[in-house]
């Protein structure tokens, strides 16, 4: 599968993420950058972030009105859940645990006030992205906005 490359703009728009854990909580950091209103669905969270926190397990029906969703919960059930109720609803999901489930991947990124950079495997190698992420943060300066 070959991905295509694109920047959303998630200014203001709902974006829901399944779990609590640090994993969720990468995902949530990003998409807070980007302005995304998120909407987190889970028991409970790892850290305290300024999000709309729905403090229970996922149910049916909490990705309505989303214009994009992630599963990142250790239950793989749950998670596969979240894949099909997202494409019953025509909402892109990204599913931490199953590339083959995911209309999405989020690349490992650099980002230097406007600039950003976009690392992607396709999902087949994370680490690797992490580390050309790394070599590329160690030897890009600051630019300014």
């Amino acid at each position: 599968m070959v991905f295509y490359p694109i920047f959303l703009n998630l200014q203001d728009r709902p974006v829901v993420v399944v779990g609590g854990g640090k994993v969720a909580v990468r995902k949530i950091r990003g998409l807070l950058e980007s302005g995304a209103v998120v909407t987190v669905i889970s028991p409970e969270m790892s850290q305290e972030m300024p999000v709309i926190w729905k403090k229970r397990r996922y149910r049916r029906g909490d990705l309505q009105g989303a214009e994009l969703a992630f599963a990142a919960t250790s239950d793989r059930r749950v998670n596969a859940r979240v894949a099909a109720d997202a494409k019953s609803l025509g909402v892109y999901v990204n599913i931490a645990d199953a590339l083959d489930e995911c209309d999405f991947i989020v690349p490992s990124r650099v980002r230097r006030g406007s600039l950003q950079i976009a690392v992607s495997t396709g999902g087949n190698s994370p680490r690797l992205a992490k580390q050309l992420r790394k070599q590329l943060e160690s030897v890009l300066p600051d630019v300014r906005s």
